[in-house]
């Protein structure tokens, strides 16, 4: 999903550089992994923490299950921020009446755990805003369907959450758009784009978030996005000039850059870059963290970089016009988040080298050993269509074993970030240790090509035909008392 900075660093004067960039050149990769017995006890006590929730949740249903009293409030907390208008769900469901039209469908895929889309193990490790239905749950919808949907006591409904128009965190202060509806010919090819979205407004500000909404959502694959910060007096007209290139016909990102009028207007200097201010992926909501912690500064007058967008290929001719929430801060952060990541373009190699011959399932690993205590605070887990299950933890000095995150199917189209519930303290000297499993097989209903090929990670590429392992780990150098700070009710904005 992410490309290596160095053009960048050479050229754009850097606002936020990892500390743990910095310091990789004094750490070594702890090559002795984790052994198989550490993971078969993890897996057993799993296992049997599974059963005990199964266990509890089994409880007797009620005598008679209602929409109005049991229904509504399952499918509220954990479909209608999706199904509904203008978001990712191909229906509604916020009344009675779209329930029951699809009440067959609801049972079907809540017992079969299609959806609601919870990737994680929800046995292994939490995080914020977690949609994962219990046994109960599950019998309760089902069971309430072979009953004939009662509505129930229409006086004891649950209430229809407020949610936000146009966004998944809540009112924007502020919406920029992309200056021109990008059209994409229907040709089949995949698009990797560099855009620049420039904005003005009345002064410097803070802010807490980006949260990036596309317009075509069957279309735009990932956006990795960045800040532009100009002098006022260094730029005369940030909305002047092009817009837009496309990576495969200007392949220099020098030649690029200039190519949609980065520069400052003496074309020799560059403005300040904020880097991974926003980031896309289907599925994701991006998180706002507590006052104080991460946010960035916004001029008055810069632009949104979007380093890399990528269209999927369309056999029709379509457009799409993503647009950018800003949310302001109270007050400057005092902690700036940093991060980091694993395997492809990452600080830790991936071994052995992603390529996956045909007709074969492998499995690769990734190690690297922190230089100092850090707190975690998002994750994300990161394959293409040939990925099967991801594994991430921590291994200590003393060798206790932190889990991170399991993933037991993994599916490309849900790609989330993963924020914990308290932040997550990884000490120093701690080996972070990932894995994943890849199937290039005729088995693989996602393969991109029949009969199998050689699918391998490509330099600079992303198409998602070539393949990527990758973890993407938020974090803040750790202070006593961070494993005590909720993240918890700070993500989404009523």
């Amino acid at each position: 999903m992410k490309r290596p900075n160095e053009l960048d660093d050479k050229l754009f004067p850097a606002e936020h550089i990892s500390n743990i960039n910095k310091s990789k050149t004094e750490t070594s990769l702890n090559n002795n992994s984790p052994t198989s017995l550490i993971k078969q006890n993890l897996l057993y006590l799993n296992v049997l923490f599974a059963f005990f929730i199964v266990s509890c949740n089994s409880s007797k249903l009620p005598e008679v299950i209602t929409y109005s009293e049991h229904i509504a409030p399952i499918i509220y907390k954990n479909c209608t921020s999706c199904h509904r208008p203008g978001e990712a769900g191909p229906f509604n469901l916020l009344t009675f009446q779209d329930a029951v039209s699809r009440s067959n469908l609801i049972k079907f895929v809540t017992q079969t755990r299609y959806m609601p889309p919870w990737p994680a193990d929800a046995t292994y490790s939490h995080f914020v805003d977690e949609k994962v239905l219990n046994e109960g749950e599950i019998a309760m919808i089902g069971t309430w369907v072979d009953n004939g949907c009662p509505v129930g006591d229409s006086t004891k409904a649950a209430k229809l959450p407020d949610f936000p128009v146009g966004s998944q965190l809540g009112k924007p202060d502020l919406i920029i758009k992309l200056r021109d509806i990008y059209k994409i010919k229907g040709n089949g090819k995949d698009l990797f784009l560099l855009m620049r979205v420039p904005y003005q407004i009345p002064n410097d500000t803070f802010i807490s978030a980006i949260e990036i909404v596309p317009d075509n959502r069957k279309l735009v694959h990932h956006v990795n996005a960045q800040l532009l910060s100009y002098d006022f007096d260094k730029k005369k007209d940030v909305f002047k000039g092009n817009t837009v290139v496309d990576l495969e016909t200007i392949p220099d990102k020098l030649k690029a850059y200039v190519a949609i009028d980065l520069p400052n207007d003496d074309g020799l200097t560059y403005p300040t870059l904020t880097q991974s201010v926003a980031n896309y992926l289907p599925g994701v909501t991006p998180p706002i963290y507590p006052n104080g912690i991460g946010g960035f500064k916004m001029t008055r007058k810069g632009a949104v970089f979007l380093k890399d967008i990528h269209y999927g290929p369309s056999r029709v001719d379509t457009s799409d016009q993503t647009t950018f929430n800003v949310f302001y801060a109270k007050q400057a952060p005092s902690r700036p988040t940093q991060e980091f990541q694993m395997g492809t373009f990452g600080i830790s190699p991936t071994v052995p080298a992603l390529v996956i011959p045909p007709d074969t399932v492998m499995t690769f690993h990734s190690d690297y050993t922190l230089p100092f205590d850090i707190s975690i605070l998002t994750i994300n887990p990161h394959m293409h269509l040939l990925g099967k299950q991801f594994l991430a933890f921590a291994i200590t000095q003393q060798g206790d074993t932190i889990p991170l995150i399991r993933i037991n199917k993994w599916d490309f189209r849900w790609q989330y970030f993963y924020t914990y519930k308290k932040m997550l303290k990884i000490p120093r000297g701690a080996t972070i240790h990932i894995e994943g499993v890849y199937d290039n097989t005729r088995q693989n209903p996602n393969n991109p090509f029949s009969p199998p090929r050689l699918v391998a990670e490509r330099e600079g590429s992303m198409r998602t035909s070539d393949e990527m392992f990758q973890f993407i780990i938020t974090y803040l150098p750790y202070r006593l008392g961070d494993e005590n700070i909720s993240l918890e009710n700070s993500v989404i904005r009523k």
